[in-house]
């Protein structure tokens, strides 16, 4: 896990993939990380991709660095605690001008039931579950 989250502030943007209906919806993310050995990503409940993960939890990120890419599928688990969410905020104080952990719009979801794998057109793909 700690792989996938090292890629990921290495590469600075992902995508994350949600289902809205029957379509796909994909927008850039730049939050991820480590809290209590799980992974997490941040978001506000005001946005879109939030009504989309309550509705269905399972979502893929992509992201590419360096002539590699990770695709990482899972599903997705609020966290509610306001521990969790000071943790995200404290890992990206620029976050701290838009939101705070309780301002009731702060939202953290962590990966389970996760499978990242690690490609490249050089190698033989790599795959890492928690």
């Amino acid at each position: 896990m700690k792989r996938v989250e090292q890629f990921l502030k290495e590469a600075g943007v992902y995508y994350l993939a949600t289902v809205e209906g029957d379509q796909p919806r994909v927008r850039p993310f730049g939050t991820i990380h480590i809290f209590e050995d799980k992974l997490y990503l941040q978001t506000g409940k005001v946005k879109d991709v939030s009504k989309q993960i309550h509705a269905n939890p399972k979502v893929e990120l992509c992201a590419f660095k360096d002539g590699v890419w990770l695709r990482l599928a899972g599903e997705l688990e609020e966290d509610d605690r306001l521990e969790a969410k000071e943790s995200m905020l404290d890992a990206y104080p620029s976050l701290k001008e838009m939101y705070s952990a309780d301002d009731g719009n702060t939202e953290v979801f962590y990966f389970k039931k996760a499978t990242a794998t690690f490609s490249s057109f050089t190698a033989a793909p790599e795959t890492v579950e928690f």
